[in-house]
């Protein structure tokens, strides 16, 4: 009586039907909770109650796989330092070596001269 039932209406039904005989379907509950959450997720009943357990268990086992790599993801972008600050560092970084040759550039241009000039000077005197 209680195989292929592939929806709660069909399995509200059955359960009626054995009520009305004076026996109830096995696991009722707990199957209806099962097909109450396949109709939310969209997934189709297996039509036995063993297959539907079997089925549900799997899903909630990828839906946990899933929640934990989610959870990973989340904390490894946590954990880790954020690209645009490394972007920020490595510019801080490039400039201050800019920097850095700009003025090795013009103290040697500045001795250059006053080499120069100390020597012209030296020269005319």
């Amino acid at each position: 009586m209680a195989d292929e039932i592939k929806s709660i209406d069909e399995l509200r039904k059955a359960q009626a039907a054995a009520q009305a005989q004076g026996t109830s379907i096995t696991n009722y509950d707990r199957w209806e909770e099962i097909l109450e959450d396949f109709e939310t997720a969209g997934i189709q009943s297996t039509g036995s109650f063993e297959g539907d357990v079997r089925l549900h268990g799997q899903v909630m086992e990828e839906i946990q796989a899933f929640l934990e790599e989610a959870q990973r993801v989340q904390n490894q972008q946590q954990n880790a330092p954020n690209q645009d600050d490394n972007i920020k560092v490595d510019n801080k970084t490039s400039y201050d070596k800019e920097q850095n040759i700009k003025a090795n550039a013009a103290n040697a241009t500045s001795s250059t001269i006053m080499a120069d000039y100390m020597k012209y000077y030296h020269l005319l005197g």
